[in-house]
């Protein structure tokens, strides 16, 4: 190890060390353990939190283990924490694939969301930078601020990365490393699949927010959006090379307005060869609405498609 690589991970455990609050390390043999980590500083983004969950007997063995990246922490584990008293319940859905034998037990990494700056760490900076003048206001309106998606990514990819493969037993190679989001997060994971296809061997991207602002200012989808996500995953994607990327939306609420627009990225990625149901699926959920318990959910079929063995 460099000594440059040797300085960026005491600099980062430092940022780490004081926020582990022992009261939020949960234990409990037979559902895994829960670690609390608040106030990390991280490069050009507020501060982030992180809650990170390890398998079933991770302190017992020598076992090491793929590792799941999650956006929008504060939903994935704990009522006490969420938005809205609903929870993906990530830890349970992770216990029942990996007990089916069709799924290795993952580490998850659950990113907090930063508040009102959730919409500018997680629209993909590449369809903000291409959007014309009028689509790009309307974004920089909602965004309150500059996007920072490309600072974010760089640091999930870079020092967080980096800090949780040393610091965990993890096997960090790009086909054990995954990443999944809803709505805003769901576009967020579609930006880190096609920037970093070199980190990210697989994405679920949940209930895109393909509109990325309101959906409901054009009727039917936004053409110039739809062109937008088309030409971004033509220039992006490249061959699957052993990759895998979920999709999927609802019918209800905000999910409604999903389908022109994940029509038109599904026939993309079908035009680019990549083999439905072997190296991407896309699926649809009758009456499902865009919020925490629909994507609770399915989350076990998502992750035993997303995160199966070969």
């Amino acid at each position: 190890m460099s000594a440059w690589l040797r300085l960026v991970l005491a600099l980062f455990a430092l940022t780490l060390a004081p926020a582990l609050r022992a009261e939020d390390a949960l234990r409990a043999e037979d559902s895994g353990r829960l670690l609390q980590y608040e106030r990390i500083a991280a490069a050009g983004l507020p501060d982030q939190r992180l809650s990170i969950w390890l398998p079933p007997g991770y302190d017992a063995g020598a076992q090491r283990y793929p590792v799941l990246y999650m956006h929008d922490g504060h939903n994935l584990f704990d009522h006490r924490w969420s938005n809205f008293d609903k929870i993906w319940a990530a830890d349970r859905a992770m216990l029942a694939v990996s007990a089916s034998g069709a799924v290795e037990p993952h580490i998850i990494i659950g990113i907090w969301a930063p508040g009102a700056d959730r919409f500018r760490q997680y629209l993909p900076r590449d369809i903000h930078d291409a959007a014309s003048p009028g689509l790009r206001a309307r974004m920089d309106a909602a965004a309150s601020g500059p996007i920072l998606s490309d600072a974010y990514l760089a640091w999930i990819a870079g020092p967080l990365k980096t800090w949780v493969d040393a610091s965990f037993r993890t096997r960090p190679g790009r086909d054990d490393t995954a990443i999944m989001g809803s709505s805003m997060g769901g576009l967020m994971s579609c930006y880190a699949f096609l920037n970093r296809p070199d980190i990210f061997g697989r994405a679920a991207c949940i209930s895109s927010h393909w509109p990325a602002i309101d959906p409901r200012a054009v009727q039917g989808g936004d053409p110039e959006l739809i062109g937008l996500w088309d030409r971004w995953f033509a220039e992006k994607l490249g061959a699957p090379n052993g990759r895998r990327l979920w999709f999927d939306h609802g019918t209800a609420t905000l999910d409604a307005f999903y389908a022109p627009y994940q029509q038109a990225v599904d026939a993309r990625i079908a035009a680019s060869r990549w083999q439905k149901g072997q190296d991407w699926e896309s699926r649809v959920y009758e009456g499902a609405e865009h919020e925490e318990n629909a994507w609770a959910a399915r989350l076990p079929e998502i992750m035993g498609w997303l995160l199966r063995g070969e």
